[in-house]
């Protein structure tokens, strides 16, 4: 497995400092790092390096593409609310993302072309997903292109249509990656070797590396952050379910 940092897409430090604000999964991963000499001026030993299998990293940017998902639908309750004040900006922003990430990457590249291919031939019940899965690959396609062109500022907005749009682009969604994650990229695993699945890795990386450059998961996750705090989600805190 190739590691072209101590952090990267594929391999995260354990045993180094935390942050006081502690480990930040929403955005990303907080780590306090200390250097090579320190750590040997202090007596302690190198950091462990832990590797991230590939259908872990799946799930890793189903959480970016579900955090688009939190923007859209609180975006959505807002302008219900005639409240949609510097709210097209961002999730302008964040259709592109989801675009670049979700659909031209994610989708593309990794699901259709290597994953549901496979689980198809392997049988069972999780060969009944990929076709559906695909046609709503389509249907999301569409609703991003709608989004991001409803978003763009060249006319004023159908918020009624709108609104209905990237609603029910989460629902599709939510159920979607739900099922990925708990059957599909579990059957996928099992088509595999442990050396099979380790290439597979390399091989998402590699795409990854081409499509973006280094470090794309952790520029997608930057760029949702950015946008969360465009909208005023960025505090966690206000997620947090009221007393029954």
């Amino acid at each position: 497995m190739k590691l072209h940092n101590l952090i990267n897409r594929r391999s995260f430090i354990s045993g180094t400092a935390v942050s006081g604000a502690g480990l930040m999964l929403s955005s990303g991963l907080a780590v306090h790092k200390t250097s090579a000499e320190e750590r040997s001026s202090k007596g302690e030993a190198e950091p462990m390096e832990m590797e991230v299998t590939a259908t872990e990293d799946l799930m890793r940017e189903h959480g970016v593409l579900r955090r688009v998902l939190i923007a859209y639908s609180e975006s959505a309750r807002r302008i219900r609310q005639a409240s949609a004040e510097g709210i097209y900006e961002p999730l302008n922003k964040a259709a592109q993302l989801f675009r670049d990430f979700g659909e031209n990457y994610h989708e593309k590249l990794l699901e259709e072309a290597h994953i549901f291919p496979a689980v198809s031939r392997a049988g069972g019940e999780a060969s009944t997903y990929p076709e559906i899965l695909i046609a709503q690959h389509s249907r999301g396609r569409e609703i991003t292109a709608y989004i991001i062109s409803a978003t763009s500022g060249k006319g004023p907005v159908d918020v009624r249509k709108f609104v209905s749009a990237m609603r029910s682009f989460v629902r599709m969604y939510r159920a979607h990656a739900a099922r990925e994650d708990t059957i599909v990229f579990p059957a996928w695993k099992q088509t595999m070797s442990e050396k099979q699945l380790e290439e597979m890795g390399e091989r998402f990386e590699d795409i990854e590396h081409k499509q973006f450059g280094e470090d794309g998961f952790e520029k997608a996750v930057s760029q949702i952050a950015a946008i969360e705090a465009q909208l005023g989600l960025a505090d966690l805190s206000k997620f947090t379910a009221p007393p029954v």
